[in-house]
């Protein structure tokens, strides 16, 4: 027993977003490149060890209670459905990359040679895809509750307030930026981002067939900002976000009176104040123009700069146009876990701060 309750401390400790975020990303750039998981044999242990971690952690109550919730029990199907898609995209793109190794074709190539009809083999196949979503909902809408509250009550708030699961990256995002940035201008990028990707990819493997040693970088950045800033925000805000929105353990008793003080504050307090002794400037654009630097160096020079010593192929075989609106898509993406490591760890809430505009950064 109480080596039980040691792991779900450690647990705990270790579901603290700064360290939950760090192992995600750690975790997901070391697992892309170990080929014996992407394998058959990698994947039985992978959800094997999965389901039954998470199985055995029903059996605590304060879990159960979260985890069990009608507005969560889709969000423990979702992770397993990413993890597995996630899981087949890479062992098929594994397997393709042995095959071609050992001058074989691809499974793809020699899929295409096989032709099967519309009627019936495509048909039957939708129709048992029917039965069994069909029969699922069913079970699911007897055994659980639909997630209806009462109408809307301003005396009575819920504690948390939690947007739908799949606006919840959003919300988490809201905590680390104003929400001109979190909720208007990131989910634009975002989407512009995704619609210029096919003109921006001068890279022509890949078409057609799973790959991994062809198109390395593109799959590394594409999983990054999928599953580290994307589908664990999900996750961190579901399971981890309770009342008064602080942070619990998985195993933690969501208490309604936790409060943790936060004194928050930004970069310019931080020089003025700290560093040189002295009042802050009255006027804006003294008072800002260590942060206004800071970000015109990130978004200005420093693509530059990479594009002499880092980032000096990508820049070659891109051309300019495409290099600067690449680099500047992951930069913007890479500003989000660097805005949050600065909250997490530094309290750090604005890095530009100007009321008179309504501008923050």
């Amino acid at each position: 027993m109480l080596a039980v309750n040691l792991l779900k401390g450690a647990v705990n400790f270790l579901s603290a977003p700064q360290y939950l975020v760090s192992a995600m990303l750690v975790l997901v750039l070391l697992a892309i490149h170990w080929g014996p998981l992407w394998t058959k044999k990698g994947g039985v242990v992978l959800f094997g060890g999965l389901g039954l971690a998470i199985g055995l952690s029903y059996f605590d109550k304060n879990f159960a209670a979260v985890a069990t919730l009608p507005d969560n029990v889709p969000i423990v199907g979702m992770i397993f459905l990413v993890g597995f898609f996630f899981w087949y995209a890479m062992y098929r793109a594994y397997e393709n990359d042995r095959r071609v190794a050992a001058g074989l074709p691809t499974v793809e190539a020699e899929d295409s040679a096989q032709k099967v009809f519309s009627w019936p083999d495509l048909v039957y196949v939708e129709l048992i895809c029917l039965v069994i979503v069909t029969a699922v909902l069913i079970v699911w809408s007897i055994a659980l509750k639909a997630p209806l509250e009462e109408p809307a009550n301003p005396t009575d708030s819920p504690n948390p307030a939690k947007a739908p699961w799949y606006f919840l990256g959003l919300q988490e995002m809201l905590v680390y930026y104003d929400p001109w940035l979190a909720g208007v201008v990131l989910p634009s990028l975002i989407i512009v981002g995704l619609m210029a990707i096919p003109y921006m990819d001068t890279n022509p493997k890949g078409n057609g067939y799973y790959t991994f040693k062809e198109r390395h970088w593109e799959i590394t950045i594409f999983l990054v900002g999928f599953i580290v800033l994307w589908c664990s925000l999900i996750a961190l805000g579901t399971f981890l976000r309770g009342p008064n929105w602080n942070f619990f353990g998985p195993y933690d008793f969501w208490d309604v009176n936790k409060l943790v003080p936060l004194n928050n504050i930004n970069l310019s307090e931080i020089i003025w104040i700290q560093v040189f002794k002295k009042g802050i400037p009255s006027f804006w654009l003294t008072r800002e123009i260590f942060g206004l630097t800071i970000v015109g160096f990130y978004l200005g020079p420093l693509p530059m700069i990479l594009s002499k010593t880092l980032l000096r192929r990508f820049y070659e075989k891109m051309g300019m146009a495409r290099y600067l609106i690449g680099v500047n898509l992951a930069l913007i993406m890479l500003a989000l876990p660097i805005k949050m490591y600065l909250r997490w760890i530094f309290n750090l809430k604005y890095i530009v701060n100007i009321p008179e505009f309504a501008f923050n950064i």
